[in-house]
């Protein structure tokens, strides 16, 4: 990183003054205030007024609205995300005055060193849902955990929360390698595939990431693995350390058996080396969530917690925000949400849903990033044709500017019947002039496409 003599361990000390740029983010938030816990004095900007930033203040955490120089004061070091450039007017300001500037990741790396355990969740897609489970298990068997994750989890009412107990549950990112500033002493990893070609070369850079995070961990720790995801298995082949591997379709050391449905919801035993360790009965959807709760129970037998941990968490888990989250009824459909922006999240996401009983599906898509639907243009293609009904809102730059000269018009024409719409206003109205009873209505995206099913159930 720039201007750093001293690795960031040296500043996350009580007393030391850290000034925290986007500090409304959504993992911005809870290192604000887990360094605040550690006694440091803590302060950031963000550029919008939110709950999460009037939260922070409640705390005693000064935060400036805007982006200036004159933001850090007499801070000691600087923190911020991926997202905020050299350009930005604090980073500019802390190289001219000599101040430390530090990515967001390496700061939880530094932190989740002071944890015995420090139980990292990898994976193209499935984090989110995998590190919620991890954090139901953990908090039913009252290990009171510090947990990071990307998204809202009803049972913490945000999406993190900071424990006194021994373990560090944290959601690990693979863009930019940030999850390669961590410190895991339990990696897991869901599954390598194409994504974030924005920064990754091509499918065998992926797998080059993830395996330098599986080497990360230490030789008493554990690297557990998804035995049915070759991509993922061709990624740490040959490695040291020896694996833990959970599956359904390829032998593995945590398997489900005498797997049954109860209203459309998987339930199973939970085999650890042929033996049972768990009996679960889950509350969300799909095969694929089938293997994030081996993931979860994997992680959790390596860490010596019971399986009944394991049964009353999973048995209380029904879903993280924006995975499958029931948004209500319009007009006898009923209406859901999802964060689902890769092809894999999105075939799930459809596949699983057609099996549910409803008359139609009907779905509104958001992509995410031009540079992501330019590289996967086809596949989106394929996986959008699933739906009756494909409802296309335009592109979510997210990071990114236009310079491919592409929209969502262009999957459209690639797909029969589907409709564009230009704006969250046009999709909701698409959506009220689809809809009729017995349909399931999904939003679908991870920029804001959720707006639009808020639009359509305020009409109702």
């Amino acid at each position: 990183m720039m201007n750093n003599p001293h690795p960031i361990r040296d500043y996350i000390v009580p007393g030391k003054r850290a000034h925290l740029v986007g500090i409304g983010g959504v993992s911005m938030c809870p290192l604000a205030e887990v360094l605040r816990g550690m006694g440091l004095q803590v302060q950031g900007s963000d550029m919008t007024e939110s709950d999460t930033v009037r939260h922070l203040r409640s705390l005693g955490i000064p935060v400036a609205i805007g982006h200036n120089a004159e933001n850090l004061g007499d801070c000691d070091f600087v923190v911020r995300t991926a997202a905020v450039h050299d350009s930005n007017p604090e980073i500019a300001g802390a190289v001219a005055r000599g101040i430390p500037v530090y990515e967001r990741a390496q700061a939880w790396g530094a932190i989740m060193q002071r944890y015995p355990n420090a139980l990292c969740v990898a994976g193209t897609h499935g984090k989110t849902t995998t590190t919620s489970m991890c954090t139901h298990i953990f908090m039913a068997a009252e290990a009171d955990p510090t947990v990071m994750i990307g998204g809202t989890l009803p049972l913490l009412g945000s999406g993190y929360r900071v424990g006194q107990g021994d373990t560090i549950i944290l959601e690990s990112c693979e863009y930019c390698n940030s999850f390669l500033s961590f410190f895991p002493t339990v990696a897991v990893i869901l599954n390598v595939e194409e994504d974030h070609l924005d920064f990754f070369k091509d499918l065998h850079d992926i797998q080059h990431s993830f395996r330098q995070f599986a080497e990360l961990v230490p030789e008493a720790g554990s690297v557990i693995v998804n035995a049915d995801n070759a991509s993922a298995m061709e990624a740490v082949a040959g490695i040291a350390h020896p694996l833990f591997t959970f599956g359904l379709d390829h032998p593995a050391d945590c398997t489900a058996a005498n797997l049954t449905e109860v209203d459309g919801k998987p339930v199973f035993d939970v085999l650890v080396h042929g033996k049972p360790y768990a009996h679960v009965e889950l509350h969300v959807y799909g095969h694929h969530n089938i293997l994030n709760a081996l993931a979860a129970a994997s992680a959790a037998y390596v860490l010596g917690l019971p399986g009944h941990a394991v049964e009353e968490g999973l048995a209380h888990f029904t879903g993280a925000g924006r995975r499958f989250e029931h948004k209500g009824t319009y007009h006898g459909a009923e209406v859901y949400d999802d964060y689902a922006h890769h092809p894999d999240e999105l075939h799930a996401l459809f596949t699983t849903a057609k099996e549910m009983g409803y008359q139609r599906l009907v779905v509104a898509f958001q992509p995410h990033t031009y540079s992501r639907t330019a590289k996967l243009f086809d596949r989106f293609v394929e996986e959008l044709k699933i739906p009756d009904v494909a409802i296309l809102a335009e592109i979510f730059a997210a990071r990114e500017q236009n310079t491919l000269g592409i929209s969502s018009a262009d999957l459209c024409r690639n797909i029969p019947g589907a409709v564009y719409c230009s704006t969250l206003d046009k999709v909701a109205e698409a959506l009220r002039q689809a809809a009729r009873p017995g349909d399931l209505i999904l939003t679908v995206g991870a920029g804001d496409i959720y707006r639009a099913g808020e639009k359509l159930l305020e009409k109702d």
